[in-house]
């Protein structure tokens, strides 16, 4: 095949190989040799690009066309017998047919085909440059094949065929780290120094990857100073660790190293160039032999160029010393110096490199501010961009808000999302992802959904995740199910945590306090079906959080059979990894206590003790609930003693539990006086815990029960809610005690709304004309605030329901002549509660 193309003229081989138009130069756009141009720069000490190795017309090397077109085809083995027929002819195969090739294995990257033609020009005694074994080990590192290369560039070492392999050992240790092979990249420091290599820049830039992949922020600082005791920091390095600092959240070191960077921007003859990449770079020499001087004697001494007033641009002075590192100082600037030279010198540079890497570092350390959070000092760099004439862009924004929303409100961050509208930039969809998640977690779901909606294409499910659990804690799945269908619509991944707020979502049909039937079972069925067969679309196994919440749907759904089937399954999935969680057995056992399922609740618990799955205080308190439903004490104050026995201490709900027990045999004295022992030993009551006395009070008309226990609640500072209303009044009531039911009722509301009498007098400026109202749009409004608190809606209602019976409302409750009774009352001042 190659002897055919040998023959062809050479026009003719240019147009089978390029077509109709044939460029000037086969390396441009094909990002050929680029490597090769670099490894040379390195080892000659330079860092200008040279092109070498071919002459000005590279369409005469016949043979490397070849070869290379049919790699591009994907004809391996027609490449194969070309190169292995010409190594054999040896006249064939010149040095620029073998760099070419090995050039385009290199930057493919194919270690395959390379170490193929190696053997063949090995076979065939061909000898090779140093230029073809530095694109021969690039090829290897590129292709993962790190340990071949490992040995190539060893044994060139070994064998001093290339007088400079730094470059080699270079380009193996940030393959060594793209790969984390950290083995590997200590066996190569290791030959590096019995090798007396030395280090360059190149090879400090792969020790710092290193130490951030490992998050070793110790080992970037002692970097840091070995850097600074060989070598003169210039802008590429200072960027380097600045990254390297943000990336560990070293906040203070990254903004020291920034602010002298911007002492060194400032400084002339800084210039940077280009590579043919693109790549930035600092024109100077790279010997990688360990200089004698310090930082401040290669003219980086900011004492002596203080002609430059930072102050001016609120930045702050920068000592550098090779012994202590760097140090803050505050910087004085002098009247007589004109500031506006170092602006006009970097917008000399505004189309340069060095305006770009300055804009890159300072949002580098924008996004630390939002990672450690520090709002302050992201609003600070801002501000001094803009004054240095670097103007923020979308990814600038980005840092800052993630920086601004942890500690500002939705206000504040949102006027950030007004300012890049007013400077014509577009947000990033990570920009409008933070802020959905803000609105979400403030629940204002309006404001979360339009930001949902511009979010053109983001991969993350996470601000989908936020929005569907404010929807879950406002009661509104509507949204939650629009949202989905757009996400599913926008080809966004669901993952696990989506789930699990799907089941908490949608897994139960009726509202609390509603029975389910045949029909609503159902339904819940079909639902969880349906998000289960999505979850196994997307390859996704349930959670324990994601179990937990489908067995509370079914057990709010009262399908004690399907709860524990789903439970079995659930077990029978997780033993092979680990055992499902306590609180999981938690949510079938209080659902078991619910349906009033006794038998099938202890046998559970007996199986949760025999399986080892250890009990918490949760667990406990279900069980003695419990012992509510079979009415036995005996049993309850057994299981308070194994809870003892695990280390665990009762807790109000357990006191609960006990006194629910003891008023099923109407045992008051003895309620209250575990009453009073629950609040001796510490426990902090709540408004359940006085509410199941008042409950089983109010049902057997005992007056004296209640008036003692709502003395204790005042006492107690513990706010009503509108079941204590409805036990006190309905007491009255059925006692045919009329005026103090309503007065009681008065007093009660007020207290529900507000336990200080300052807060009940601003809440009287504001309701009492709605409380008064004759129009029937009243009791909507007051309809409208019920949704948003319950207590306050409710005490609304109770007074202006009060008022419609022809009472006074008295917006004083404690001169409540109720109050001052009950307050009076021998019972509440021998109480334990007082």
């Amino acid at each position: 095949m190659y002897r055919m193309i040998l023959k062809w003229p050479r026009r003719s081989v240019a147009d089978v190989f390029f077509g109709s138009s044939r460029p000037k130069r086969l390396l441009q756009g094909k990002k050929n040799g680029l490597f090769l141009a670099e490894s040379f720069q390195t080892i000659a000490g330079l860092k200008d690009p040279v092109t070498f190795g071919y002459r000005g017309d590279t369409t005469t090397n016949f043979l490397g066309l070849g070869v290379v077109n049919a790699l591009q085809s994907g004809c391996r083995s027609q490449a194969s017998d070309m190169l292995s027929e010409a190594g054999s002819a040896g006249h064939a195969l010149n040095a620029e047919d073998v760099v070419y090739i090995l050039e385009y294995c290199a930057s493919s990257p194919d270690p395959l085909f390379v170490m193929e033609a190696w053997r063949v020009l090995e076979g065939n005694k061909i000898a090779l440059s140093w230029k073809c074994y530095i694109l021969i080990a690039r090829a290897l590192c590129n292709g993962g094949y790190l340990e071949e290369a490992l040995h190539l560039v060893n044994f060139i070492g070994e064998n001093n065929r290339i007088s400079f392999i730094l470059p080699l050992y270079n380009n193996l240790l940030s393959s060594c780290v793209k790969m984390k092979d950290v083995m590997l990249f200590h066996q190569c420091l290791d030959m590096m120094e019995h090798q007396n290599l030395g280090k360059n820049e190149v090879t400090y830039s792969a020790l710092l990857k290193l130490a951030v992949w490992q998050k070793n922020l110790s080992a970037v600082h002692e970097i840091w100073r070995e850097h600074c005791k060989h070598y003169n920091v210039n802008i590429i390095s200072l960027r380097k660790f600045i990254w390297s600092f943000t990336r560990l959240r070293d906040l203070e070191s990254a903004y020291r190293t920034l602010q002298c960077m911007i002492v060194l921007a400032f400084k002339e003859g800084i210039f940077l160039r280009r590579t043919r990449e693109g790549k930035i770079f600092c024109p100077q020499l790279d010997i990688p032999i360990p200089s004698c001087s310090v930082m401040s004697s290669a003219g980086f001494d900011l004492q002596k160029d203080q002609n430059v007033s930072l102050a001016a641009f609120g930045v702050e002075g920068m000592i550098m010393n090779s012994s202590k590192g760097m140090q803050c100082s505050p910087f004085c600037p002098d009247d007589n110096v004109d500031t506006s030279t170092g602006i006009k010198m970097l917008e000399d540079h505004k189309r340069g490199p060095i305006k770009k890497i300055l804009r890159w570092s300072f949002n580098d350390v924008i996004h630390a501010c939002g990672q450690c959070p520090n709002d302050k000092l992201a609003e600070q760099l801002i501000v001094q961009m803009e004054n240095l004439g670097l103007e923020p862009s979308p990814h600038t924004y980005d840092g800052l808000v993630k920086a601004v929303v942890s500690h500002r409100g939705i206000d504040d961050t949102m006027e950030l999302l007004k300012v890049m509208q007013s400077k014509n930039l577009k947000p990033y969809d990570s920009t409008l992802s933070t802020l959905s998640i803000c609105c979400s977690k403030a629940l204002h779901l309006d404001l979360a959904e339009a930001l949902l909606n511009q979010i053109s294409a983001s991969p993350y499910a996470r601000p989908y995740n936020a929005f569907f659990e404010a929807c879950d804690m406002m009661d509104q799945p509507e949204r939650a199910v629009k949202m989905f269908a757009k996400m599913k619509e926008r080809k966004i991944k669901p993952d696990i945590t989506t789930y699990e707020l799907l089941f908490s979502l949608f897994g139960n049909v009726n509202a609390p306090y509603e029975e389910g039937n045949l029909l609503s079972h159902a339904d819940v069925i079909k639902r969880i079906d349906t998000i289960e067969m999505d979850m196994l679309r997307n390859e996704i196994h349930h959670s324990q959080r994601s179990i937990n919440n489908l067995l509370k749907a079914l057990g709010l759904e009262g399908m004690v059979q399907e709860l524990l089937k789903y439970l079995r399954r659930a077990e029978s999935q997780f033993s092979v990894s680990n055992f499902l969680e306590t609180d999981i057995y938690n949510t079938v056992l209080h659902s078991l206590v619910q349906a009033k399922e006794n038998h099938k609740t202890a046998d559970m618990f007996r199986n949760m003790k025999l399986h080892r799955i250890r009990p918490d205080a949760a667990t406990y308190n279900i069980m003695i609930d419990c012992c509510s439903n079979i009415r036995c004490f005996k049993s309850a104050c057994a299981l308070v003693s194994m809870m003892l026995r695990d280390g665990f201490s009762p807790q109000t709900l357990t006191y609960t539990a006990l006194i629910k027990i003891l008023l099923e045999y109407d045992a008051f004295d003895d309620a209250l006086d575990l009453l009073d022992q629950a609040i001796l030993e510490g426990c902090e009551p709540d408004v359940l815990l006085f509410n199941t006395i008042l409950r089983k009070a109010s049902v057997r008309g005992r007056i004296d029960v209640l008036e003692t226990v709502i003395q204790g609640m005042h006492w107690e500072k513990i706010k009503p809610d509108p079941s204590t209303c409805s036990y006190v009044f309905s007491a009255y009531v059925d006692c045919e005690y009329f005026g103090t039911a309503v007065e009681a009722l008065q007093v009660l509301s007020m207290r529900m709304i507000s336990l200080d009498q300052d807060t009940v007098e601003d809440f009287r400026k504001e309701f009492e004309d709605l409380i008064y109202a004759e129009e029937q749009e009243a009791e909507t409004r007051i309809v409208q605030i019920f949704r948003d608190s319950v207590n306050l809606g409710a005490a609304l209602l109770n007074l202006r329901w009060c008022s419609l019976v022809g009472s006074s409302i008295s917006w004083m409750p404690d001169q409540s002549l109720w109050a001052i009774r009950l307050a009076s009352a021998p019972a509440a001042q021998s109480t334990v509660v007082k």
